[in-house]
């Protein structure tokens, strides 16, 4: 789904707003119609239905969950939202996801095949070096013909699996190497190695 524009200040922090079960685009569309900004990422898959149809279904990335760029101040004007359970904190206070990743995720999660995946806390880290989501870190998954890393919002406690291309992490705590990089091999003129 598109994030709405908002006339909420370049200052205002990402709430996740918590929210009753499957009114994720409800939500969404309450807060457009306020005027309030908000982030849902969504993943299209194909499903077939019991007559056999296939149908494309778009689902949150996140489920049970919507961002919101709002004052905390104001936090009355989500919470007041028919499907909203709660704004995402400690007691009262609602705590403020990390503003860079958020925005990195806005800007390049359309780009990287986003999957939903089970939280996922161990594993080998890897810092996303090119691309869309450069900056991001993650734990890198190896399947057969594409690396995906697993990037996660502790906050919520959920996780989400991206495709990247190999040469685009580098392993954390080890800067020169490069996960799937294989340094060219030259041949010698006669055709074989040195």
């Amino acid at each position: 789904m598109i994030p709405d524009k908002s006339s909420a200040p370049a200052s205002a922090p990402w709430l996740a707003a918590y929210t009753f079960s499957c009114q994720e685009k409800r939500v969404a569309k309450h807060l457009s119609t306020r005027h309030i900004e908000f982030f849902l990422p969504v993943h299209r898959k194909t499903s077939r239905w019991k007559n056999g149809l296939l149908v494309l279904v778009e689902r949150p990335l996140f489920p049970g969950y919507v961002f919101v760029k709002i004052d905390c101040k104001d936090r009355v004007r989500v919470l007041e939202l028919p499907g909203v359970h709660s704004l995402v904190g400690a007691g009262r206070q609602p705590t403020a996801l990390p503003y860079d990743e958020i925005e990195t995720l806005r800007r390049g999660m359309h780009l990287v095949n986003a999957e939903p995946h089970p939280y996922l806390q161990s594993g080998e880290k890897v810092l996303i070096r090119k691309g869309p989501l450069e900056g991001m870190a993650g734990i890198v998954l190896r399947q057969r013909n594409s690396t995906r890393v697993v990037l996660t919002l502790d906050l919520i406690k959920k996780s989400i699996s991206v495709e990247v291309a190999g040469e685009d992490v580098e392993l954390v705590g080890r800067p020169a190497a490069l996960f799937g990089y294989t340094p060219p091999r030259f041949f010698s003129s006669g055709g074989h190695l040195p």
